[in-house]
């Protein structure tokens, strides 16, 4: 199994703060011969709609060399995890959890706009310090 992101734990409090039952910590996902790890799975009751909302979560830190050489990996295992969950789980949307600085020195830049907008990718932004959710940007 992998080794979970530096944030993994700061997430899964601020998600369980939002009202999110964790049900996978991690979330396994097989296809064919291959077992990936998605940082968490979650779900809620949306009690208007009496249904349920379920939700999986990779965590990324953005440590390492580069911001870019980071947000390659990020962005190529989201959308590898994304395409399987679509196939298994169609009712679970996948989302990527950055911090806020993250999020306002990648994803509010020009490059980090465009990404989110043409691969469609949903973030969820946190507080590193508060363990809160910020912002759902889907």
């Amino acid at each position: 199994m992998p080794t979970k992101d530096i944030y993994h734990d700061t997430v899964k409090n601020a998600l369980i703060k939002d009202g999110w039952t964790i049900t996978d910590d991690p979330l396994r996902l097989r296809w064919g011969n291959d077992l990936l790890y998605v940082g968490l799975g979650a779900e809620r009751l949306l009690t208007a709609k009496k249904e349920d909302q379920k939700i999986a979560v990779e965590v990324k830190s953005f440590v390492g060399p580069s911001n870019i050489a980071a947000l390659e990996n990020a962005l190529g295992q989201y959308i590898v995890y994304r395409n399987i969950i679509e196939e298994l789980e169609p009712d679970r949307t996948l989302y990527l959890a950055v911090h806020e600085e993250i999020f306002s020195t990648i994803f509010e830049e020009a490059l980090g706009e465009m990404l989110l907008r043409k691969n469609h990718i949903k973030l969820v932004i946190f507080s590193r310090t508060e363990e809160v959710i910020v912002k759902w940007n889907a």
